[in-house]
């Protein structure tokens, strides 16, 4: 298996019909990279669009957050992200869906990002997701017909924690609602606590802080694997 990451990231930047605007949640990356390449990984990312995703979350105060923006081949890769179209599963071990609520709109639907994850997990690899980044789990089907999700302990961003950021009527759906019609169990905890949770090579974080605890989880997964 290639010791090999690809981030999945939104290309969306509008926040609904609010005039706010959104992306990819960069901590949700810079986090979980810091751990896969303490653990001898390479980074890459692919992208709805391709090119430059829009980005959301940085915090200035966050060091590995701006560590990571400020590295010359990262700054490069991610003006210049490819497209599910141009990426081959083969050469990665995990493929992690990173959030922002531009992933809401994006995501779904996206049938060549679906059937990239798919591959990758049907090669013995690992699908990981985080907060909003469970919209692309939304869609995609194995090669049997069944959702990967269906069966499943996941988690995600609640429909509590939709509400307490004031965006349950923003979002084109809910997105523990949307998994749980596909089949997914449900995990979840207090609103904006770590939460993080693996079920046979799909693993699931419920918001930011559980960015981390998903990067440590899909790392052992592939050791059991």
């Amino acid at each position: 298996m290639p010791k090999k990451v690809l981030f999945a990231l939104t290309s969306h930047g509008e926040l609904g019909d609010t005039g706010r605007t959104t992306g990819f949640y960069v901590p949700e990356v810079a986090h979980p990279a810091a751990v896969f390449r303490a653990a001898g990984y390479d980074i890459d990312f692919v992208s709805v669009q391709g090119g430059a995703p829009p980005q959301d979350g940085v915090d200035p105060d966050d060091e590995v957050v701006t560590g990571f923006l400020a590295d010359p081949a990262t700054r490069a890769a991610l003006r210049t992200t490819p497209t599910a179209a141009d990426v081959s599963a083969e050469d990665y071990a995990v493929m992690f869906y990173a959030g922002g609520h531009g992933a809401m709109w994006d995501f779904p639907g996206n049938a060549e990002l679906a059937a990239l994850a798919a591959a990758v997990y049907e090669r013995g690899g690992v699908v990981a997701a985080v907060c909003h980044g469970p919209a692309g789990l939304v869609d995609i089907r194995l090669s049997d017909g069944s959702h990967l999700v269906d069966g499943k302990q996941v988690a995600c961003f609640t429909n509590e924690e939709e509400a307490a950021v004031g965006c349950g009527d923003v979002v084109p759906f809910l997105l523990e609602s949307k998994l749980v019609e596909r089949g997914a169990r449900h995990t979840g905890t207090a609103p904006f606590a770590e939460h993080a949770v693996a079920d046979r090579r799909l693993v699931t974080g419920q918001n930011p802080a559980s960015a981390v605890k998903v990067a440590e989880l899909a790392l052992a997964e592939l050791k059991e694997a």
